[in-house]
């Protein structure tokens, strides 16, 4: 099985392009009038069915992590061993771009790995996991938010099964249980001075999911 295999739910349409701005004469801020980042105006519609959902068997590891030398190591020096959930997903960087990721959820911490590096690019410990967001919807999007760093958005098919395992998890392993957060209209931390907004409609056919830059009051 390809397990960089891309998702099909996923489907960007940017928005149309602005016309130029006039050029800056000497000494004038040509170089920081930037175009907007790509997240700014992003709109994304997720495919889906209008009947039932069809419900797939839960079987966690999607990936096939024993039989992943890259992975296995990873875990291996973190000292995790009792993977609960692996599977591809895409997740959103602060500029808006989506990246393919493999995510691994143990025990005791959420892992990002690259595919096409096989690096470790994030660690998130399930006790710094504070609320996960989602929508009402049957849209594939949800954001971790972890206030002592910054929070995370991603998309996946398998979504309720990923929100469902890191509120178990956590739970076996504290009192604790984290808010799990469902509005249409959602905000989360794509770094530490920039704050996204993330708002879903049901249109014909589907989910229309737009994601913008909140502007700072």
């Amino acid at each position: 099985m390809d397990r960089f295999r891309p998702l099909r739910r996923i489907q960007v349409e940017p928005e149309p392009a602005q016309p130029p701005a006039p050029a800056a004469g000497a000494g004038g801020d040509a170089a920081r009038d930037e175009s907007p980042a790509p997240a700014a105006g992003l709109l994304m519609g997720a495919k889906v069915r209008r009947r039932a959902a069809v419900y797939r068997d839960c079987k966690g590891d999607y990936i096939g992590v024993p039989n992943d030398p890259c992975l296995t190591k990873i875990l291996s020096k973190q000292g995790d061993n009792k993977v609960l959930f692996a599977d591809k997903v895409l997740k959103f960087t602060q500029s808006g771009k989506m990246k393919r990721r493999i995510l691994v959820i143990t025990d005791f911490a959420l892992y990002l790995v690259d595919p096409d590096a096989d690096i470790l690019k994030r660690r998130i410990a399930l006790a710094a996991v504070d609320k996960l967001c989602i929508s009402s919807l049957s849209d594939n999007f949800f954001a971790i938010i972890v206030p002592t760093e910054y929070d995370c958005l991603m998309a996946s098919t398998r979504k309720k099964e990923i929100v469902n395992v890191i509120v178990k998890a956590i739970k076996s392993t504290s009192e604790y249980e984290p808010e799990v957060a469902s509005s249409n209209r959602f905000e989360y931390h794509a770094a530490a001075e920039v704050t996204k907004v993330v708002e879903f409609e049901d249109v014909d056919g589907g989910i229309k999911t737009r994601i913008t830059n909140k502007e700072k009051s």
